[in-house]
């Protein structure tokens, strides 16, 4: 059972499992708020999943500074609430996290050993709601992930492609590091995590990481695109919320567990690009 189902992640988790011959319930926002505790027990006990995977979420990280109650409530709650109902039901509970529940001041990549600090709302929402699964059910995964992009969904890539096409000219941040990251590849590290029977924190990205600035410089070249691209710092972007210097997450020890790391980063975006 996968909710948040229309999301990019989610089309990409459920295609995954989908390939697989699993029985697959795919949840919109439409068909299953997660926010509300009786209505996700209902359909749980109802659908009766082995796995239940979260791919809903509250994604705005600027507007959480403005609404955090709502970034609390789908971030936070809503994990407490499917792990509520995963441990009533006997279910596999995947929550998927983000690099923002740390600050992006370690020089190196963060590892799962790393104590959390979020810089922001929407670190400590999604912080919240992995600390809930721990003290509500025992038979878990937490994904963290970071720069998603993929098919079904906006992301950095078409944004630049559009404003590259557009406009002629960008500007873009050279001061934030990261790992971009293609769902399809994530989905099948996810689906290939719960066959594991391993349960705990994960950091599963596309090997690799780039700067903003660079990613784009990437994407135009890719597709061969004549683009003004000038790089500038994030204070001059003017955002409501920090973002984390360094976002690079150390995969140890998702080999270990399913065999594989993800390619690189350059490998996925020629392959959604091609």
């Amino acid at each position: 059972m996968i909710t948040g189902a229309a999301g990019m992640l989610g089309r990409a988790v459920a295609a995954e499992f989908a390939s697989r011959e699993a029985e697959v319930i795919a949840l919109k926002r439409t068909d299953l708020d997660i926010t509300d505790l009786k209505l996700v027990r209902r359909v749980t006990c109802c659908e009766k999943p082995e796995i239940v995977i979260n791919c809903a979420a509250y994604t705005n990280v600027d507007g959480a500074e403005t609404e955090p109650h709502l970034a609390f409530l789908i971030n936070g709650l809503g994990p407490r609430n499917l792990a509520v109902a995963c441990r009533e039901a006997g279910a596999i509970l995947v929550h998927v996290s983000t690099d923002y529940v740390f600050d992006g001041n370690k020089p190196g990549a963060y590892s799962i050993y790393d104590d959390p600090c979020p810089s922001n709302i929407y670190g400590n929402s999604k912080l919240w709601g992995e600390k809930a699964l721990s003290v509500n059910t025992n038979t878990y995964y937490i994904v963290r992930t970071s720069w998603l992009f993929g098919p079904g969904g906006n992301n950095f890539v078409m944004t630049m492609l559009r404003l590259g096409r557009d406009e002629g000219k960008v500007r873009v941040v050279n001061d934030q590091t990261g790992s971009p990251t293609y769902t399809v590849d994530l989905a099948r590290g996810i689906a290939d995590l719960c066959a594991s029977g391993c349960y705990g924190i994960y950091h599963i990205t596309n090997q690799g990481s780039v700067t903003w600035h660079d990613f784009a410089k990437a994407i135009f070249a890719r597709k061969g695109l004549s683009v003004d691209l000038t790089p500038c710092n994030t204070m001059f972007m003017g955002r409501p919320a920090r973002r984390p210097q360094n976002s690079v997450l150390d995969p140890f020890p998702l080999q270990e567990t399913i065999g594989y790391l993800l390619p690189t980063w350059e490998d996925a975006l020629a392959r959604y690009l091609g």
